[in-house]
């Protein structure tokens, strides 16, 4: 995809499963977290972030930039992080734009 990607290119992929190519993760897009706030003076888009939740494995995926796979879908390249998840069972990874 080129372009500057904006948070309606990936409203329609919430629950859909990305794979990220180069690893074995394979892992839905759980939600995306927006503000209501306007964008910042001479900001090309408002702020967001991608959650993707995976189960809690005894390895996690580095961080990282990426080439993800949706599936049924387009590849997006995107640098994707693991975050603090507070529950035990789960572990979360983000994608910030700003």
């Amino acid at each position: 995809m080129e372009g500057l990607l904006q948070v309606e290119d990936f409203k329609p992929h919430v629950g859909k499963v990305f794979r990220f190519k180069g690893t074995r993760f394979a892992i839905p897009l759980d939600r995306i977290i927006t503000t209501d706030n306007p964008p910042l003076p001479g900001a090309k888009r408002r702020p967001f972030i991608l959650i993707f939740r995976a189960p809690k494995e005894r390895e996690y995926m580095p961080d990282g930039i990426y080439q993800c796979e949706v599936e049924s879908g387009p590849t997006y390249e995107m640098y994707v992080n693991p975050v603090q998840t507070t529950e035990p069972e789960w572990q979360d990874y983000q994608a910030a734009f700003s």
